[in-house]
């Protein structure tokens, strides 16, 4: 693409796909471009691609079918469910009677919060109330203005997974000091009563870096973006300590890479990504001894194995690499790295079921924590000699 805009790559392959459909090129329940074919047409990662089928996927253009491709959606018959349950909560019974929850996420995809998603849908179900859904790409900013207008709106209660970074934004501890129902997800508040459900992040961390212990690991590249005090990155880094204290393995943090910042959401685009995948080849070259890769969460995990393939090395012959979260692959779609799979859905059906309950006066955990899965996949083998 030849555009000298400084627009993002993923929004002007959103933009044309867009324009596609609204002209009727793709015309409904057409297939369109895999990532693959896109990320193919335009010269850019997949993981650029992803991001713009994500948002035509948002703005509900397209449906994404697991193992099948995405498709342009009918409005009408995909969507049906959602706007009857928004004409119910209109007419059906005294509005006094529903409850509606208010749900800020960072964002979903594949390889991580479509199914936390399904799960608080299906409990907001199961407990006929609806939820309202707003993301804020992980800018802090966007969360609080969410929150206000949530709100504004009216919500009986808020589930929040907060963006990252060093602070909680200010509209979630007065929701806290004013004891509004509030969940939060996928990290909690230190020292400050509010409830929160996440992974046994430490656990699954040490439980995925013991796996590379028994096949002969030693020397791990560990690939995180910077902390800045986001629990469950400190968490994982926790387990992975851990795991070699209890091994009687020295950590060595110089083979270690914490600025990994492309996967951010505000800094997702081509360029960083270019960036990031050079420092990693760099550091590899650098640190020979290293034999594999804990990548803290999927994209960069794909960082990684670009990095390694464009060094000329195999995986898992010459590197393994482990990470949290990988989209689903039983029906013989994308790359199956060995991953630590969360009990996404468990933790959204836990988030609902617990503003419900403290909507009714009842106490709930402060911090409760889930088991997380070990999936073996192509991405790990014996190290190398």
């Amino acid at each position: 693409m030849e555009d000298t805009s400084s627009k993002p790559l993923y929004e002007k392959i959103f933009e044309n796909v867009k324009q596609d459909i609204l002209t009727a090129k793709y015309g409904i329940g057409d297939r369109i471009p895999s990532e693959k074919e896109l990320a193919d047409e335009y010269g850019v990662s997949r993981i650029t691609s992803k991001k713009a089928l994500e948002l035509l996927a948002g703005e509900r253009l397209i449906i994404r079918k697991p193992g099948k491709g995405s498709f342009v959606a009918d409005a009408e018959r995909d969507f049906a469910d959602s706007a009857v349950a928004l004409q119910e909560r209109k007419t059906a019974a005294p509005a006094e009677e529903l409850k509606t929850i208010g749900l800020v996420i960072t964002d979903f995809g594949n390889s991580y919060g479509t199914g936390l998603i399904y799960g608080m849908e299906e409990a907001a179900r199961a407990h006929d109330c609806f939820l309202v859904l707003r993301r804020s790409f992980g800018i802090p900013d966007n969360e609080e203005a969410s929150i206000q207008k949530l709100l504004k709106l009216g919500v009986d209660g808020l589930i929040v997974f907060p963006a990252q970074g060093e602070y909680f934004n200010a509209e979630i501890l007065k929701l806290v000091i004013e004891r509004f129902p509030l969940v939060l997800v996928d990290r909690h508040l230190k020292g400050v009563a509010a409830a929160s459900i996440s992974t046994a992040h430490a656990a699954a961390a040490r439980h995925a870096t013991e796996y590379l212990f028994d096949l002969g690991h030693r020397h791990i590249a560990f690939l995180s973006p910077p902390p800045t005090d986001t629990t469950a990155v400190e968490e994982r880094i926790e387990g992975f300590i851990q795991a070699h204290a209890e091994q009687g393995i020295i950590v060595d943090r110089g083979l270690w890479i914490n600025d990994v910042t492309s996967t951010l959401p505000n800094s997702f685009n081509d360029t960083n990504i270019e960036r990031d995948i050079a420092m990693i080849i760099a550091h590899l070259e650098e640190h020979p001894a290293i034999t594999a890769v804990f990548a803290i969460e999927y994209n960069i995990a794909l960082l990684a194995k670009a990095a390694i393939e464009r060094m000329g090395k195999r995986i898992p012959e010459d590197y393994s690499i482990v990470c949290f979260d990988s989209p689903p692959t039983s029906l013989g779609g994308g790359y199956a790295f060995t991953h630590i799979r969360q009990d996404e859905e468990r933790i959204g059906q836990l988030a609902v079921e617990n503003v419900l309950r403290i909507m009714k006066g009842e106490t709930v955990p402060n911090k409760r924590q889930l088991d997380a899965k070990l999936v073996p996949g192509e991405s790990t083998g014996p190290a190398r000699i």
